[in-house]
């Protein structure tokens, strides 16, 4: 990609293109549009005709997802004090 050699490999982009979008999610691009259309995955923004995703908002709708298991999850640890 010609408009990110200028980053470091050690900088992400903050926007990415689909492709790269539904790549950082480990789903095809298919999946992410669906996901996209139902409000699990952020709309895109939009620089001129083109479109992108934030990979902030990206990471958000990740944590936001249901896990495995629900409700039923250990909580073992939850009575220590991390602190």
């Amino acid at each position: 990609m010609a408009r990110q050699s200028a980053l470091p490999h050690s900088l992400a982009p903050r926007l990415v293109g689909k492709e790269a979008a539904a790549a950082y999610l480990a789903i095809s691009t298919t999946k992410f549009d669906e996901m996209v259309r139902d409000g699990r995955m952020p709309r895109p923004k939009c620089i001129d005709r083109r479109r992108v995703w934030d990979v902030r908002l990206l990471d958000a709708a990740a944590d936001a997802l249901p896990t495995e298991g629900g409700e039923d999850l250990d909580e073992s640890w939850s009575d220590i004090d991390a602190a």
